[in-house]
């Protein structure tokens, strides 16, 4: 065989050996999917191990589970005492459900317990309340909730509201500080529940669908400064007590006032739940340097929740969309479409989102 006839036959051999071997893998092997601009939001958010300090879950399964595990995240999830609301009438049951889902989380969900408010009055109401707070200490809550029907809804014998500085609350607080856990309180609510109507607040909608919590011009109805006064006496007289506000400490709108509270109150914070849009509605450059300059006492939360009739898919998307749009407006510059609105995101640095996002809650929630 000739030189030439050599390299033919050998390119040849070649070429049947490449054929050969493409042949056994598949020509048309599909592409692998690509991400969505959600999944590289919820990517980087899983990044940090995020941690929601503020929830209120009644169900769970498998695909919420799943989630959690993806996401890294974990929950506090709060219980409250809602007298108009069927699952929230019977706290023991709402404690041993919440137990429950606690144990089945593999250390996604820490509990944040309550008492009764609606006992309040009766000789035994602040031992009863100690007793069974200390219970669900020595079972894992880490934290107790106090939720606006103190200051909005409960009277005491003689009609009047009863606020959070009342007496008989003091022995509580005491025993939460000792047992070094936190207090967090919703007291109030947003400017708009005293009127007038605004469809364009935020929370309008809410009061809309829950007009029991609408006061304007509800006759002897307190002021939300009296009911804010209550719960920053319980604050000066409990200097050894954690508090985290929530709602922003109810103080959506004033981030003068804001400030002014975290520094005279060392033993303060606030978390974000269910007021992030309040934020978005703030001058960006304003809003940017308070957290940056408070950004050791700003918790995140959501107040996202999973009724007993929840459909888990349309539930699963409203998680996911609101902790991508909550991380894209904190973490990136990106211009945000919100209610049809451009928000500016403030693109955050990396150690403030840490703080904001994980280690804050660590921090002021002892045990998360």
């Amino acid at each position: 065989m000739t030189g030439s006839a050599r390299t033919i036959a050998q390119v040849i051999l070649g070429l049947s050996i490449t054929l050969s071997s493409t042949a056994r893998a598949p020509i048309f092997a599909s592409a692998p999917a690509k991400s969505t601009d959600e999944d590289r939001a919820l990517g980087a958010f899983a990044a940090i191990h995020p941690i929601d300090v503020h929830v209120h879950i009644f169900k769970t399964d498998s695909t919420f589970q799943k989630m959690l595990e993806g996401l890294n995240l974990k929950l506090l999830d709060i219980l409250v005492m809602d007298d108009s609301n069927p699952s929230r009438k019977q706290l023991q049951p709402e404690i041993d459900d919440a137990l429950a889902l606690v144990h089945s989380s593999g250390g996604h969900i820490a509990l944040c317990t309550t008492f009764d408010p609606y006992k309040f009055g009766r000789p035994s109401f602040s031992a009863d309340a100690i007793k069974q707070i200390d219970h669900d200490f020595a079972q894992g809550a880490v934290a107790v909730k106090i939720w606006k029907n103190i200051g909005m809804e409960i009277k005491g014998r003689g009609g009047q509201y009863v606020m959070a500085d009342d007496l008989q609350f003091a022995p509580i607080y005491k025993d939460i500080a000792a047992h070094g856990k936190t207090l967090m309180t919703h007291q109030a609510e947003p400017d708009v529940a005293w009127g007038p109507p605004d469809a364009s607040d935020p929370s309008w909608s809410y009061y809309k669908e829950n007009p029991q919590w609408y006061v304007a011009n509800r006759p002897g109805f307190p002021t939300k400064q009296r009911i804010l006064d209550a719960r920053d006496h319980v604050l000066a007289d409990n200097p050894q007590l954690r508090m985290v506000g929530v709602h922003l400490g109810s103080m959506e709108r004033d981030l003068d006032n804001l400030a002014g509270h975290l520094d005279r109150y060392p033993n303060f914070a606030i978390d974000t739940a269910g007021r992030m849009e309040y934020l978005m509605l703030m001058p960006p450059e304003k809003l940017r340097a308070f957290l940056v300059r408070y950004q050791d006492r700003v918790l995140y939360g959501t107040d996202l929740d999973l009724l007993p009739d929840a459909n888990l898919p349309d539930a699963l998307k409203e998680w996911r969309s609101t902790y991508t749009r909550d991380w894209k407006f904190l973490a990136t510059g990106e211009i945000l479409s919100v209610e049809g609105k451009p928000v500016h995101g403030l693109n955050l640095p990396q150690p403030v989102l840490q703080k904001i996002f994980r280690s804050n809650a660590g921090r002021w929630i002892p045990g998360l």
